[in-house]
């Protein structure tokens, strides 16, 4: 009885340290979300993604160490001097330890930047260029859910696969768009398909007609629509006017959301294969979660706003196993613990930032195929870890 005592006496000596020790700077944990809250990629990321950090703190029980859990939250207008000023004044003023959304690719990288720079972390949800870490990746950052390799290698391979061997891009005509060309290019050829050619369009671009003729005129099997957001479903909306699949070609859009099907139509959208990193109705867990998120949002979840609660509970998970909210004591916790929740289950955060884990290629379905609202995928294969992403090396 007495050894009892004694073992009990320190286990309780043990967890007392550990909690005196614990160390959470201004006694809060401050998240602060840079979104796109009114622009080109406001729909798949935005007050979604919002709403998703919101449910993951709620989650989690909305303190840590005993400590509050805070968000705040700015428009990044894609404009990277403007979320690189609110990054320095959260992180200066309000004492934020963690940004976190990060849409588009130069909101990312200047915020990225700046959390280097001040020894904060930024974790880089709705943003996929691969240079986030491949060259411009930092000590403090990760990159969560999907990149630009990931979200159409599926596609890419599947595609040669089944006799699209000959390709023809149309580019958004800044870094992303650039980036996605590049990495689709080497997965066609690495397939054994070839590409004919692309043309570059503007940011942002209300008319496709000349770029849609020019990729048509080309004869390749398959025009990869190099964009996202906006761009892709103003692309895949009027090659569907102009009848371009009609005719035998295949609109291969590389960077698409569940939102972006939601406002195409499956009149158009119907036979396109997708990479997909979330897809809500998976399985009873995802059906339960998204349908939560519905309540609020009145739509299904993107893989981006459903990537935004699996990275907010992890960064929590990292800070409670951590004992504190330093930054390198949490992204070494991160790394060294397993991603497994509603959203991702059995993820890995690599040494270069990089989330891996599963991928699904999805087909959009039929009209006459969705028994109901969102109802719009046929889950047609997993890609496996280690093929949906580049390589470490």
């Amino acid at each position: 009885m007495k050894l009892k005592r004694i073992a009990l006496s320190a286990a309780l000596t043990i967890a007392a340290m550990g909690t005196a020790t614990a160390q959470i700077s201004n006694n809060i944990v401050k998240i602060g979300v840079i979104t796109d809250l009114s622009g080109l990629y406001s729909d798949l990321s935005g007050q979604g993604s919002i709403v998703a950090a919101r449910m993951a703190i709620d989650d989690f029980g909305k303190t840590v160490l005993g400590k509050p859990i805070e968000i705040v939250t700015a428009d990044s207008q894609n404009k990277a001097d403007v979320a690189a000023a609110k990054a320095r004044e959260w992180i200066d003023q309000k004492n934020v330890d963690v940004l976190m959304d990060l849409v588009p690719t130069n909101v990312a990288l200047a915020v990225m930047d700046i959390a280097q720079q001040k020894n904060k972390l930024a974790i880089v949800v709705g943003s996929a260029s691969s240079v986030i870490t491949n060259e411009k990746c930092t000590a403090t950052s990760a990159h969560w859910m999907y990149d630009i390799y990931s979200s159409s290698v599926g596609t890419g391979k599947a595609l040669v696969k089944r006799g699209g061997d000959n390709w023809f891009f149309v580019t958004e005509d800044y870094a992303f768009g650039k980036s996605l060309e590049k990495d689709v290019s080497d997965i066609v050829t690495a397939s054994g398909g070839k590409v004919s050619g692309s043309i570059r369009h503007p940011l942002n671009s209300s008319d496709f007609s000349s770029f849609l003729l020019q990729a048509q005129g080309s004869k390749a099997k398959v025009i990869g629509l190099a964009n996202a957001g906006g761009d892709t479903v103003t692309a895949v909306k009027q090659a569907g006017e102009f009848g371009i699949s009609s005719q035998g070609q295949i609109i291969a859009p590389l960077m698409m959301f569940i939102s972006d099907v939601h406002a195409i139509g499956l009149k158009y959208a119907q036979g396109m294969f997708l990479t997909e990193g979330f897809y809500w109705d998976q399985n009873d867990d995802t059906r339960a979660w998204s349908k939560r998120f519905f309540a609020i949002r009145k739509k299904m979840p993107t893989m981006a706003q459903a990537s935004m609660y699996s990275a907010v509970m992890h960064y929590l998970k990292a800070v409670k196993a951590a004992g504190t909210d330093d930054t390198a004591a949490v992204m070494k916790m991160m790394r060294e613990t397993p991603i497994n929740d509603v959203i991702i289950p059995n993820g890995t955060l690599r040494a270069d930032g990089r989330i891996v884990h599963d991928m699904l290629l999805v087909q959009a379905k039929k009209p006459s195929e969705s028994t109901a609202p969102w109802d719009y995928y046929k889950v047609v294969d997993k890609v496996p870890a280690n093929e949906a992403f580049r390589p470490l090396a």
